[in-house]
């Protein structure tokens, strides 16, 4: 059982469906032995950690991501206007 079944539930999500996905989703949790919960949470938390590690990532060209070491490695020298902005923290 995943962790996401496994942990004390105390939260709750409601949704309505139509009757044929609903039909669908009983049939899909019968063959994966699973409860309508468990197999609509597990599906849902995989869909979402996608989302959201989609969203995380950031993906660069070699040539871009080149020029992005190179600045780290090589920061431009502050601007006076930025060294304005630092001392009035």
């Amino acid at each position: 059982m995943s962790s996401v079944t496994s942990a004390i539930q105390s939260a709750r999500i409601n949704l309505r469906t139509t009757p044929q996905a609903k039909a669908t989703i009983e049939r899909a949790a019968t063959m994966m032995g699973a409860t309508v919960s468990g197999f609509v949470l597990q599906n849902a938390y995989e869909a979402a950690r996608r989302v959201v590690a989609d969203d995380d990532s950031l993906m660069l060209s070699q040539q871009a991501f080149q020029a992005f070491v190179a600045a780290c490695e090589k920061p431009a020298s502050p601007t006076p206007a930025l060294q304005e902005l630092m001392a009035r923290r």
